[in-house]
């Protein structure tokens, strides 16, 4: 078997189920992508690599590939002298996936907001426990943003 990358067994294992869950991901596109994860040195992997290493089908890797690429999750290039196209983790993906966590926050408050406004009612102790969790979500949004900063 043709493998251009060393994997450890335990932790592959461990990867497809941790990424399977966390990204909802089938369990093909959760192997390519664990698999993706030991291409320390970017070298790519192919199609063909996949089907082998997997032992997938070639259809079953092409939808597992087009879920994973349209979902940000890899990235795709071709080498200049070669037709075979690569396959690589989307470096830009963990900013990309917090900057999703802060949209549902934001999305959240707005949310909050308009349920507040249209409350006829004003319990003060369902008052105080909104603005408690509307402040944590804004600190969370704060951290979030100030981190991504830095990447």
């Amino acid at each position: 078997m043709h493998q251009s990358i060393e994997i450890d067994e335990k932790i592959f294992q461990d990867a497809v189920k941790f990424y399977g869950t966390v990204f909802s991901l089938p369990p093909l596109a959760s192997k390519i992508y664990s698999y993706l994860l030991f291409d320390y040195e970017k070298v790519g992997i192919t199609f063909d690599e996949f089907v082998e290493v997997l032992s997938a089908s070639k259809s079953s890797v092409s939808t597992s590939i087009s879920l994973l690429l349209n979902a940000q999750l890899i990235v795709d290039h071709n080498k200049m002298d070669e037709r075979k196209r690569y396959f690589f983790i989307n470096d830009e993906y963990k900013k990309i996936r917090f900057e999703k966590i802060v949209q549902k926050m934001q999305d959240e408050l707005k949310l909050l907001d308009d349920f507040n406004n249209f409350k006829k009612s004003n319990d003060d102790g369902y008052n105080e426990r909104i603005e408690n969790y509307k402040a944590l979500l804004n600190k969370n949004i704060q951290n979030i943003q100030e981190s991504l900063n830095k990447l």
